[in-house]
């Protein structure tokens, strides 16, 4: 059987495909939309603590916000993914215990704009 190493060589690629971890999610925010974030930070008033490129004011008691991902997203307690920042927006006390950002007036639309926002920073 000469061919049987050329045969056999696809199916073993195939089988260890399998076996490895699904890829990170992307930064993309789906059904979200940057400009009503920018607009749903400033209400919320995370510019009073953060420096956020884009949003007024500039605070300065807390990190500056410009390259979230470079940030290991709070300091490496939660992975980089937009749902769990989301999440950390609207009540980081509750997604990471001992924060001491407190929970922020958005809805969940809201926190999903806010985070297609931080993720638009990332090519400034």
């Amino acid at each position: 059987m000469p061919h049987a190493p050329i045969l056999l060589a696809p199916l073993i690629m195939l089988a260890t495909a399998a076996c490895k971890p699904p890829p990170e999610p992307s930064q993309a925010v789906a059904i979200a939309d940057p400009e009503r974030g920018r607009v749903a930070i400033e209400r919320a008033g995370c510019g009073a603590c953060h420096t956020i490129a884009g949003v007024w004011p500039q605070g300065r008691t807390a990190m500056a916000i410009d390259r979230i991902a470079d940030q290991a997203l709070i300091a490496g307690r939660l992975p980089n993914r937009p749902d769990l920042l989301a999440a950390f927006l609207r009540n980081a006390p509750a997604t990471v215990p001992g924060s001491t950002m407190p929970p922020m007036p958005l809805g969940e639309e809201e926190a999903r704009d806010a985070v297609a926002y931080l993720y638009s920073l990332e090519g400034r």
